[in-house]
């Protein structure tokens, strides 16, 4: 068979000619023009922007000697759930891992390619195609199953996820939803108010959409959140849920939640909540503080508001950081808040930090209150906080066997340009590209297992009690607990590549 050559480009203009026979397949043309680039896995598109099918032969594709074809490379993506992980590969397919009743994607391989953007519950997950379809899988009962809806995903911009129900933005406002009622899976009661939608926030089981006017419409278990006017109608007041007449939620900015309470910030500075009444839900007791609000951060019970002059005003379960009266004196020009479980940690614009909440869980940083100076950022995982000062160093507190003690590595940790976290553990990004991790060894806290493949890392990707590591080649390195996704080892020939 004769042999054809091609030409091959990077978007930034590089390009390499290869030669390629016509019943060779473009997935082996796009193999050696990787190789020949010195880059990770792509995508084959011709001069009109069409992806090439992998699976079609060069003849097929009517490929002619001196063509020219874009080798897209795309963004590598990690998520996961409780369960099971998920990885867009830089060339749009998807590897999946973990828990087979939940991981298991092998049947809809064909359907998973170009994929954009994929979602999880807590035991499911859904992928938006570059079509703006959508396929899912996973437990049916969290939203594995969209068969009842699937004629109506279609032009979807993005999905939101709770525990256990997925709600989808169409391109012209609408939302569809599915998987479990209880956590919100069904908004039959509100769907003629779901119009020009442009945004969705959940809590653990209720969603709320912010629409284009401003007003917000929330549906899904009312002790999570799910009816915003609870209070309005008193034959639907419920015990120690609290709510807000819907005339008073208006000109919405943004939402943030707690697990069981939402909060929005309106467009004059103030903020509205509703949901469980001790976790966040009710601001009452600090509502008239609640002026020229700039920026909402939620803990898992508890909301901390930065005003534009730079104080903070906090509510929600006073033992989880709802409570910052002991230290409202130092909280003064803040430029950002963290959280972790029950704590919060402000970074004053001085570099310092100031911190509040559960004492073990980063509540407390009096024990290295003299080295958090010049703080450039702060990470938390779900009990303890990290810092990155200025000269690349880091310095933990919080639980000390879950993320809050750094000391053994402490020394390792010197040109530090990034921190990730998992639930209990951290993952730092070294110049160069190497990691170095401490926390809950059993938790992603230990990385000496593939230590050795912890070379060129761009990015970390943290889940429940495992990290992945995505190098520059778009290779995919993961560690920690099997269960969901530190154990890759059943998958790693198609995430690992040179």
């Amino acid at each position: 068979m004769s042999s054809i050559t091609i030409e091959v480009g990077l978007i930034s203009g590089r390009t390499v000619a290869v030669e390629t026979e016509l019943d060779a397949t473009v997935e082996s043309l796009k193999q050696k023009a990787q190789t020949a680039l010195g880059v990770g896995r792509g995508r084959l598109s011709n001069s009109a922007g069409e992806v090439l099918d992998g699976t079609s032969t060069i003849k097929h594709c009517g490929l002619c000697c001196g063509d020219l074809l874009t080798l897209q490379i795309g963004l590598v993506q990690v998520t996961s759930s409780s369960k099971a992980a998920a990885a867009i590969l830089g060339d749009g397919r998807v590897v999946t891992w973990g828990n087979p009743l939940f991981a298991d994607s092998s049947s809809l391989q064909d359907q998973l390619t170009n994929v954009w953007q994929i979602q999880t519950t807590e035991f499911a997950f859904a992928a938006i195609l570059s079509d703006r379809s959508v396929v899912t899988w996973g437990s049916n009962s969290h939203g594995g199953d969209s068969s009842a809806v699937q004629d109506q995903l279609k032009n979807v911009q993005q999905i939101q996820a709770s525990y256990g129900a997925f709600a989808a933005i169409l391109a012209d406002g609408s939302v569809v939803t599915w998987g479990d009622s209880y956590f919100g899976g069904n908004s039959t009661h509100v769907q003629d108010q779901l119009k020009d939608v442009r945004h969705i926030q959940a809590s653990k089981a209720a969603f709320a959409a912010i629409r284009s006017d401003g007003s917000v419409v929330t549906w899904g278990d009312v002790y999570f959140g799910g009816n915003s006017s609870a209070v309005e109608d008193p034959s639907r007041l419920v015990q120690g849920i609290h709510g807000v007449p819907a005339s008073q939620l208006n000109s919405v900015q943004q939402i943030q939640s707690t697990e069981s309470a939402f909060a929005a910030l309106l467009a004059d500075g103030s903020v509205m909540t509703w949901g469980d009444a001790g976790k966040g839900g009710n601001n009452g007791a600090v509502r008239d503080q609640l002026k020229d609000v700039c920026q909402i951060q939620a803990c898992r019970h508890a909301f901390a508001a930065i005003l534009c002059d730079g104080s903070v005003v906090t509510w929600g379960d006073s033992s989880s950081g709802g409570d910052s009266s002991a230290v409202q004196y130092k909280l003064k020009d803040v430029q950002s808040v963290q959280a972790t479980d029950g704590a919060f940690a402000a970074i004053l614009g001085s570099g310092f930090v100031v911190t509040w909440g559960q004492p073990d869980l980063g509540g407390d940083s009096s024990s290295v209150q003299d080295r958090l100076t010049d703080v450039q950022q702060v990470q938390s995982c779900r009990h303890a906080f990290a810092a990155l000062l200025s000269d690349g160093s880091v310095v933990a507190w919080g639980g000390r066997t879950t993320g809050g003690d750094c000391r053994d590595v402490q020394d390792k940790l010197q040109h530090v340009e990034h921190i990730a976290s998992a639930c209990f553990s951290f993952a730092a990004i070294l110049r160069g590209g190497s990691v170095v991790t401490w926390g809950d060894v059993h938790g992603g806290g230990s990385s000496c297992e593939v230590q050795h493949l912890l070379h060129d890392v761009q990015c970390i990707r943290g889940f429940q009690r495992a990290f992945a590591a995505i190098r520059a080649d778009g290779s995919v390195v993961t560690w920690g607990h099997a269960d969901p996704a530190g154990d890759s080892t059943a998958v790693n020939e198609q995430l690992l590549c040179s």
